[in-house]
């Protein structure tokens, strides 16, 4: 694991702390007076990072959703801060626009922010860290520590009211599980028959829901013709989809905690290893916590089939 140096966040951030006190002598001739004045700092989150002088953009987002007396609040949180580098690297217009679209501008905010301190040391052992706005972040420590794409660049900058990790990205929520779909080539036979049984629709809904997705590889080891029979024959190809679905959020750690996972069509699929590989239903699990918008995607390598 790695991490940018933390001597240099305390640098960065010695400005912030407890409230300080000027003293001033004043010698008059009937004797000497002596002031004290108070000047109150803003420790908290707001404050700290407003003492960096480097995310000027974020501040300037936070106040523009509303957010900036909520985050000098009590707390705890955790806040994933990117630069004004950060903000720079996004298409150009795009600050601009968010600015405009507090609620979508709000939803990205709270997808950088944590309602408790998660210290550097504890976000290491993490795969997923639900954010404020209800959606996944994906923790991975190939390399460095990366929330999504993003890198945690300088961690554990104290706050009174929680910690900063700084990020040399902007975190975007991810799209619904439909959407993935949709968009990964590896799951356009999948997309496929979403669309064909209608549950496209339903898994663009709130959820949440875990999908143990099948890519195209895994529904090219069916028999020959299978696919096409399937899409054929709607309420069979609906079960068989169904049989991939769970009815809540499921991280992986649950899956492989489990002895079986109850699907939506009504079927329990059985847990197990094979030697190191994780296997729903006799299916190797190949990929593990991918955030969408309603729920998790886990990748399997076989289609999975309902048991008769």
């Amino acid at each position: 694991m790695r991490f940018a140096p933390i001597v240099f966040a305390l640098t960065l951030f010695a400005c912030s702390g407890d409230s300080k006190s000027d003293t001033s002598t004043t010698e008059t001739s009937t004797g000497t007076t002596t002031t004290e004045t108070t000047v109150e700092t803003d420790d908290t989150i707001i404050g700290v990072a407003d003492s960096a002088g480097d995310f000027t953009t974020l501040l300037a987002a936070v106040d523009a959703a509303g957010l900036t007396e909520t985050l000098q609040g009590d707390g705890p949180f955790t806040v994933f801060a990117p630069t004004d580098a950060a903000f720079a690297a996004l298409p150009e217009g795009t600050v601009e626009a968010l600015l405009a679209d507090v609620p979508t501008l709000t939803d990205i905010l709270l997808y950088h922010a944590v309602g408790a301190e998660v210290s550097s040391t504890a976000v290491a052992e993490l795969s997923l860290v639900t954010a404020l706005n209800g959606v996944d972040l994906k923790v991975t420590t190939d390399g460095g520590v990366f929330i999504n794409e993003a890198e945690v660049t300088v961690a554990d900058v104290q706050a009174s009211n929680g910690v900063i990790h700084i990020v040399d990205a902007v975190l975007l929520p991810p799209p619904t599980i439909t959407d993935i779909a949709r968009d990964n080539p590896d799951f356009s036979i999948l997309y496929t028959a979403l669309q064909a049984s209608d549950l496209d629709t339903v898994l663009m809904e709130e959820g949440p829901y875990t999908v143990f997705a099948p890519t195209d590889a895994a529904f090219g080891k069916l028999p020959e013709g299978t696919v096409d029979a399937l899409l054929g024959d709607i309420p069979a190809l609906t079960d068989i989809l169904l049989y991939h679905v769970h009815a809540g959020r499921l991280p992986a750690a649950d899956v492989l905690a489990s002895a079986n996972v109850t699907m939506a069509q009504g079927d329990d699929a059985a847990v197990a290893m094979d030697g190191a590989t994780p296997t729903i239903a006799g299916a190797a699990i190949v990929a593990t916590d991918i955030p969408s918008r309603n729920g998790l995607i886990h990748i399997l390598d076989d289609v999975m089939l309902p048991p008769e």
